[in-house]
């Protein structure tokens, strides 16, 4: 696909439907059919595009996971009518909003559970169990406290959950999973049974099957990565996923340097030899690092291109010298074609971040396609 064919624009994001078939496969083969896999599209869905991606999605998948009622609230216009649930913190003037759009959120503290018993129209709610993260969640011993709030809120108790702090650590996850167990017994036997229970996101529905027990949160893996060098190196060769994500920009322009002439803000990078540089149309505003200044490498056909001085708000500047190429050449900043990738774990990994990181940091107003 060229600009020509996107009517114009300077960047965009294709997004490859068989390769979000493909990872939704492997994750169906790894969980029995009785247990629901729920799709993590929380923060513009990775940046892979919170609309089109979940209609990519919809009828592979159990059900969803946002950040915010909003989230949540934006999937049902676009006509998502499976489970939506809730991850992070809802503020208690949106739990009508959750009620009115059967969207479930997340319970954490005693405050959210005081404020829901005062609604007539109670919103669905997960419990979050805090089993080590020490981020959102109710710790093991305040579960007596909690059970007279269940016993006037059954209708709506629909779960309980917590989530794994550093996966790869089995001693601290296998502890974490124990505690979790406790809380669910607990429930149980404090005469709640009509509830489902989950703990597993990508990582954690890799390593056990015994941690993905009602429901697993698939995010990252959906996408295309795995959680951390750790997992890719363990279940890469086993597992082929592929990443979902391309992000194109093109060449605006093309100029020669002389030697000693530097490039950019500050002077950062200084040719030792007349040079051919190219310009391109993108720069931290896109979500393209300011930290790959004079370290970042985009992809011309076959040959990885470095980029040279400062990364900017909207351009940056790469060294084309040896490089066949013209004003209005696609670029790939993200991605890969028949000869070569650049992927976002490595460019997270030379920006000093994650991919997680770098992929949500794309701007949500690019324009997606998919393809």
């Amino acid at each position: 696909m060229n600009s020509v064919v996107l009517n114009g624009f300077r960047t965009w994001i294709e997004i490859d439907s068989k390769a979000i078939q493909n990872n939704i496969k492997i994750f169906k083969k790894i969980i029995s059919p009785k247990i629901k896999l729920w799709a993590v599209v929380k923060s513009n869905a990775y940046g892979h595009g919170l609309f089109d991606f979940s209609k990519a999605i919809d009828k592979f998948v159990e059900g969803f996971c946002v950040d915010s009622v909003i989230e949540g609230i934006k999937l049902r216009k676009i006509g998502i009518k499976k489970e939506i649930l809730v991850l992070g913190p809802t503020l208690k003037e949106n739990y009508s909003l959750a009620f009115k759009n059967d969207i479930a959120i997340t319970i954490s503290n005693f405050e959210a559970l005081r404020n829901i018993l005062k609604l007539k129209n109670k919103p669905k709610f997960h419990l979050k169990i805090d089993t080590g993260m020490h981020r959102q969640g109710f710790y093991l011993n305040d579960l007596d406290q909690i059970i007279p709030f269940l016993k006037n809120l059954k209708k709506e108790f629909q779960g309980v959950y917590t989530h794994f702090a550093m996966v790869q650590n089995l001693n601290f996850t296998e502890n974490q999973f124990q505690n979790f167990k406790k809380a669910i017994n607990f429930l149980k036997k404090s005469g709640f049974s009509n509830f489902i229970s989950h703990c597993a996101a990508t990582g954690g529905t890799l390593l056990n099957k015994k941690y993905h027990l009602d429901a697993v949160r698939i995010g990252i893996g959906l996408y295309g990565y795995f959680p951390s060098k750790y997992f890719q190196k363990k279940f890469s060769s086993k597992f082929n996923l592929k990443p979902v994500l391309l992000w194109k920009t093109i060449i605006s322009e093309i100029k020669e340097i002389k030697k000693g002439d530097a490039v950019g803000y500050d002077l950062t990078w200084q040719a030792k030899n007349n040079t051919k540089i190219a310009i391109l149309p993108i720069g931290y505003w896109h979500g393209y690092f300011r930290s790959l200044s004079n370290k970042g490498i985009v992809l011309i056909g076959k040959n990885k291109v470095k980029v040279i001085g400062r990364v900017c708000m909207d351009m940056i500047i790469i060294n084309l010298n040896k490089i066949k190429a013209k004003i209005g050449d696609e670029v790939i900043l993200i991605g890969q074609n028949k000869n070569n990738k650049i992927l976002a774990d490595f460019l997270g990994n030379l920006a000093g971040t994650t991919h997680y990181e770098f992929l949500t940091r794309i701007n949500p107003l690019i324009y997606r396609i998919i393809k």
